[in-house]
């Protein structure tokens, strides 16, 4: 099995994301739901979202900010399993509940293991 960082994106103001308190009440069940269904596969490594505040560092110093994308979307979370390939990350992928939100996405991206020398 190969492993996979899924990387959920959303729209966010300049205070944060664009959530409602209801909207994270509502959310919730769906994602656990979500998530437990890879869980009870055996194939969830790790998941957890991501604050909105964050710093940038760059060669030449560090900034007070996290990285936004066009229309203010921004890491919002992210989530490392392992599947037999990634038409199976695709299929969890399209239920994901994040998608409910305009502007939001989830990334696929296969992790490559370091060699063991």
């Amino acid at each position: 099995m190969k492993e996979y960082l899924l990387l959920f994106r959303n729209s966010a103001g300049d205070e944060g994301y664009l959530t409602t308190t209801e909207d994270m009440a509502a959310d919730m069940p769906l994602w656990q739901a979500w998530i437990g269904g890879i869980a009870m596969q055996g194939k969830l490594i790790s998941t957890a979202p991501v604050e909105f505040a964050g710093n940038l560092v760059f060669r030449y110093g560090a900034e007070n900010a996290a990285h936004k994308e066009a229309d203010n979307v921004m890491v919002s979370g992210y989530l490392i399993c392992k599947a037999e390939g990634l038409e199976e990350v695709q299929e969890w992928s399209k239920t994901c509940p994040i998608l409910k939100y305009p502007n939001s996405s989830v990334e696929i991206r296969p992790l490559v293991p370091f060699p063991i020398n």
